[in-house]
């Protein structure tokens, strides 16, 4: 089996794939300073529990936008599952794909992986959103080439953003207003509607203005944990994809063996 790995600013997450299919999932939050030995006994005790052992393992890939992290995630690779691990954008396991923007070296490895994912997975222009620490929108052309995209704050940030400023705003659960009104009554009311309704605002009012400057048909795919809790109020989103990253892994990975 093939352990994928990606190491975000907010979780890392590992998955075990069998072939095309992904067994199982586990996150456990970012921490640069956790150590391979750590990861080690979280996993091991994780796989046990569901009937896995660590020599079912023969590959570790890995993709993270944490430099800090990716040192003891390779040594989680070669000390406790005895494989070289390999690194999504470095040989042998390169992008594979056109990232025809200004800075090509500057694009995250989550936003290239989730390109090379849904590309495979769905034909044509794509606009691939993935609710994160930041939330990203990218748009990928017919042909697979990553175009560039938005970055905007995650709803998570934005949200301790507002409760870290306003000395009265206490902290509320991310979840859908009740009822269709946008005016709200009192002061949780009101910034449920805020954060909730404004987000989606914001997501459609820029999938729009993308979609008139690409000029051709767009599919908008979505990823991240929070686009099921958005996809309930609106109609932006034509898939949802909850594992973009860890599919665009197997993926680079496959390519690698023989046919």
């Amino acid at each position: 089996m093939l352990l994928a790995i990606d190491a975000g600013n907010t979780n890392v997450v590992c998955a075990l794939i069998d072939g095309a299919e992904i067994r199982t999932r586990w996150r456990i939050a970012t921490d640069p300073r956790r150590t391979a030995d750590e990861y080690a006994v979280w996993l091991n005790q994780l796989m046990q529990l569901e009937g896995y052992e660590r020599r079912q393992v023969k590959a570790v890939i890995v993709a993270t936008v944490v430099p800090r992290a990716l040192h003891n995630l390779e040594v989680l690779a070669t000390k406790y599952f005895g494989v070289t691990p390999l690194i999504a954008g470095r040989a042998p396991v390169e992008w594979g794909i056109d990232l025809d923007v200004d800075e090509p070296k500057s694009v995250g490895a989550d936003r290239a992986v989730n390109t090379i994912a849904a590309h495979a997975l769905h034909a044509g222009d794509l606009i691939v959103i993935d609710f994160g620490t930041a939330t990203t929108l990218d748009v990928v052309d017919y042909n697979g080439a990553y175009k560039g995209g938005i970055i905007a704050p995650g709803i998570n940030l934005s949200l301790d953003a507002l409760v870290a400023a306003a000395a009265k705003l206490p902290r509320i659960a991310i979840e859908a207003p009740a009822g269709e009104s946008v005016i709200g009554r009192d002061t949780v009311s009101q910034m449920h509607i805020g954060i909730y309704w404004g987000y989606i605002a914001m997501i459609e009012g820029l999938v729009a203005r993308m979609k008139a400057e690409i000029g051709r048909p767009v599919k908008v795919i979505a990823t991240g944990g929070l686009a099921v809790l958005f996809d309930t109020h609106t109609s932006v989103f034509d898939a949802i994809e909850p594992d973009l990253t860890i599919q665009g892994l197997r993926i680079m990975y496959q390519r690698l063996k023989p046919a």
